[in-house]
């Protein structure tokens, strides 16, 4: 009985033993970082170690054939082989051996299937006793495309590796291998692999202008830089591509602005509509990212240098990841190339919706767009109300084959000639010779219309050339009619329309030498300053910062807009200043400064309601005017409260045009550029298209609304999350029917409830998703204009009531009105009784007020 048991008990022993060693093995074989990165088996795969006699297996276990396996590829009639025992400044055995070619040869590979593929070339100029490999000069190409041309490497201890991608698309493919005149050529090894079709789509974003681009998959390509930005070197071990990413450092200007980060490739999330193909998660877990400045409000890019050639367009391919991140919607920026705007606000959440899930952009500069350095920045966007912090975690950039399928050189494989670059050589010559031409005919018919006495009134110069003097900056290089090189000045013309021009010396006497008891403002231009010209009339001097993002630009075009734009509605430019490194504006002096101040945040005396929808009034008309008084019409693209100026009288009119832009024709619809503005007020739609229209304009003055309704500012990060957005708990209380609950209560009990209705109809109106269901401003300012009516009539009749109470007898009965006349329709009151405005703006009232204008141009 006994031995029974203990042989019961042993036999549980063992299946226990057995259980507890199936969990261990089954637990220990799941994957602890996520699904394995996605593979890619190429169905063309020539892998070929020129002047091997062994078979190559590379760390990452392809297989690179010798020559004599790879003999039926190539048709050479001088086969010369050379090779080395080692060399420790090559990264792989496959750079030891060669193949020397003293004859134009040619490898041909079968293709199994068109599409794109990856052509390697490996080049080592290895010493040797019988060739000199830093001499010899030679060119290579396929049936299409110019490869290398006079290719030549001259420091025998320099590697080099050509990486192509090309969209094959006849069955069989040839390399040519072509030495110069009494040279050779000679090659380490080549790849000739199959590429995933997802590699390279067909759109991209063009960054001058901003938009759109397609045809990037009939395009073919050559590396010049892929970098791991944050990382190590990636190995073709750690990237289903074969493909190498080097460290960004040695491209980091000021490396103290940058901070390299990093987490585990395992955390990182591939979305559906990118594959780990694009780039390994390698990539995506290492970042830089803005470095601790020790500053409240850090403003500064972190920026990455590329020597290029510029006569080549390039398709520059952006890698982002969130790896800094705690929470979501904590993190915008913005990425800059060559100095323009590419992305504005980058908003990682939004469009991928989670941290640490990797996001591309593909962005093609054309080489009139370049010149020799590539820069790429990143910086924080200035209107965010999450971290200031900006990263990037890869970047690749590859040059553009030009227009006779070259990427080295002017001529084609046939010797066809690339002559872009001759004809916008011809084209400029033409447009300065023309340009002479036309400025000699001016001056000899200002020469037979002179006046008399010319030589005793006045120089020569003075009537002849209508110029003035001045160092510039604004219009040196670009804008500048004329120079004298000695004196180093700068001569433009005062015909232009552009404004008195004030010398740097008379602003500075104007605001007692930029005192800072004179700055009456500060905004991303600069300050401003209250100052006395010397006929005592006040004005504002906004003076440019040099460490502003907002330069040359928007100097500019502020100029321009606001020579051209003359209305009650819209702040006068009296002129400007552009000496040497001054950029200098000076307008009218609105002495009761922006509304902003007039509502919250400063002591001062509360605007009533009455007021208040006066100042709407004005400032719609205002934009109203930007909009279809103007030639092409202009989007102001920065409307909020502090660019709504009052003056003596409390008469609003808008300012600040530095970001502004032509609207869009009949045929266009809308302007693609970078977005712009102030968070808090950015039309939605514009932020995720970068499609701007007059109906941006129109989302922003909706914000402005409810902040002269609320009179608190349109973000607050410091209130909970709810109500930080202006615009959208005002819109929650409005669809509650519950709007009087949020009202500046300092005009609560002033407000008629009909006048509140139809303004808040009106802001409601202007907040819609879409700019197709917002009102024009034309229709905006009607409904203002309508709602002052309902107060003014309030406070009439709140009048007429307490006068009629002062009067009546003491204990008599109550007075009764006549019942109200039932209010019409909106439309009927349109059409029948019009809203009437006082005498001081009536000619501006509305659309009639352009019935009057004159005939301005358009920018």
């Amino acid at each position: 009985m006994n031995d029974r048991l203990r042989s019961m008990d042993l036999f549980l022993s063992v299946l226990l033993c057995i259980f507890f060693f199936f969990v261990i093995t089954t637990t220990s074989a799941q994957p602890v970082s996520g699904p394995p990165p996605q593979t890619f088996t190429p169905v063309d795969n020539f892998l070929i170690d020129c002047g091997a006699t062994n078979v190559h297996t590379s760390p990452d276990g392809r297989i690179f054939k010798s020559d004599a396996q790879s003999s039926s590829y190539v048709s050479a009639k001088d086969v010369k082989q050379i090779s080395t025992p080692s060399n420790d400044n090559v990264p792989s055995p496959i750079y030891l051996t060669a193949r020397i070619f003293t004859e134009e040869t040619t490898y041909s590979f079968t293709m199994s299937r068109p599409g794109w593929h990856w052509i390697r070339l490996h080049f080592f100029p290895m010493n040797n006793s019988e060739f000199d490999l830093t001499k010899s000069s030679f060119s290579v190409a396929t049936d299409e495309l110019v490869l290398l041309h006079s290719f030549c490497i001259d420091n025998s201890t320099q590697w080099a590796m050509k990486e192509y991608i090309v969209n094959v698309t006849k069955e069989q493919l040839n390399i040519n291998f072509s030495p110069m005149k009494n040279s050779f050529a000679y090659i380490n090894a080549i790849e000739v692999v199959s590429a995933p079709d997802i590699l390279i789509s067909d759109l991209g974003s063009t960054i001058i202008p901003v938009g759109d681009y397609s045809g990037l998959s009939t395009k073919s390509y050559q590396t010049v830089y892929r970098l791991n930005m944050g990382g190590p070197r990636i190995t073709p071990s750690n990237d289903t591509l074969g493909r190498f990413w080097d460290p960004d450092t040695p491209y980091l200007k000021a490396r103290a602005l940058a901070k390299h980060v990093s987490v585990s490739p395992g955390i990182i999330k591939y979305p559906a509509d990118v594959s780990p193909l694009i780039a390994p998660n390698w990539i995506y877990s290492t970042a830089v990212e803005m470095a601790d400045s020790r500053l409240s409000h850090p403003n500064f890019n972190v920026t990455w240098g590329f020597e290029i050639d510029p006569a080549f367009g390039y398709m520059i391919r952006l890698h982002f990841c969130d790896i800094v991140s705690k929470s979501l919607n904590d993190l915008y920026f913005n990425v800059y190339i060559n100095g323009y705007m590419a992305i504005s606000g980058l908003d990682l959440s939004s469009l991928v919706e989670d941290l640490a899930t990797p996001y591309f952009r593909d962005f093609v500069a054309n080489a009139s767009d370049l010149s020799d350095m590539l820069r790429i920045e990143i910086g924080p966007f200035k209107q965010s109300t999450g971290a200031v912090n900006a990263i990037i975690n890869g970047v690749e950039v590859f040059k553009l084959s030009n227009s006779v399928g070259s990427f080295d050189g002017e001529f084609g494989v046939h010797g066809a000639k690339n002559d872009s670059a001759r004809k916008t050589v011809a084209a400029v010559g033409f447009g300065l010779m023309f340009g002479a031409f036309v400025g000699l005919g001016a001056m000899v018919l200002k020469w037979y219309k002179r006046p008399h006495d010319w030589e005793r009134s006045k120089s020569f110069s003075s009537w002849l050339l209508p110029l003035h003097a001045g160092n510039s900056t604004f219009m040196t290089s670009k804008h500048s009619i004329g120079s004298n090189t000695k004196s180093g000045y700068n001569f433009y013309s005062s015909t232009m329309g552009l404004g008195r021009y004030f010398s740097f010396a008379e602003l500075q006497e104007a605001t007692k030498n930029f005192d800072q008891n004179a700055v009456i403002g500060v905004g991303g231009f600069g300050n401003v300053y209250i100052g006395d010209l010397d006929d005592g009339t006040k004005v504002a001097v906004k003076r440019g910062n040099p460490q502003s993002e907002q330069g040359i630009t928007e100097f500019q075009t502020e100029i321009q807009m606001l020579s051209k734009l003359r209305h009650r509605h819209l702040v006068s430019l009296i002129g400007y200043c552009d000496e040497n490194e001054e950029m200098i504006l000076v307008y009218e002096y609105m002495s009761n400064g922006p509304l902003r101040d007039h509502l919250y945040g400063k002591d001062m005396t509360p605007l009533s309601w009455k007021q208040r929808l006066e100042i709407c009034i004005g400032s719609a008309r205002g934009l109203h005017y930007l909009h279809t008084g103007a030639a092409q019409g202009i989007i102001h693209r920065d409307v909020k409260t502090t660019n709504i100026l009052l003056d003596e009288n409390f008469v609003a009119k808008m300012s600040d045009f530095g970001l502004s832009k032509n609207a869009p024709t009949m045929e266009q619809g809308h302007v693609s550029t970078a977005v712009k503005g102030s968070f808090g007020y950015l039309d939605p739609e514009y932020f995720r298209r970068q499609q701007l229209t007059d109906k941006s304009d129109v989302y922003s003055f909706g914000v402005v609304l409810f902040e002269v309704l609320c009179a608190r500012p349109a973000i607050n990060p410091q209130l909970p999350r709810e109500q930080v957005n202006l615009a959208e708990w005002a819109m929650q209380w409005k669809r509650k029917g519950l709007l009087d609950k949020i009202v500046d209560p300092v005009i609560a009990n002033t407000i008629s409830p009909d006048s509140m209705k139809k303004f808040a109809e009106a802001a409601e109106k202007c907040l819609a998703e879409y700019g197709v269901d917002r009102p024009s401003m034309g229709d905006v300012l009607w409904n203002l204009e309508y709602a002052l009516q309902l107060q003014e009539s309030f406070l009439q009749q709140n009048a007429e009531e307490e006068n009629k109470a002062a009067v009546a007898p003491s204990g008599g009965s109550s007075l009764i009105d006549d019942p109200p006349h039932p209010l019409a329709t909106e439309e009927e009151m349109r059409r029948e009784n019009p809203p009437q405005v006082n005498a001081a703006v009536a000619e501006h009232s509305g659309t009639a007020m352009f019935s009057q204008i004159s005939e301005i141009s358009g920018r």
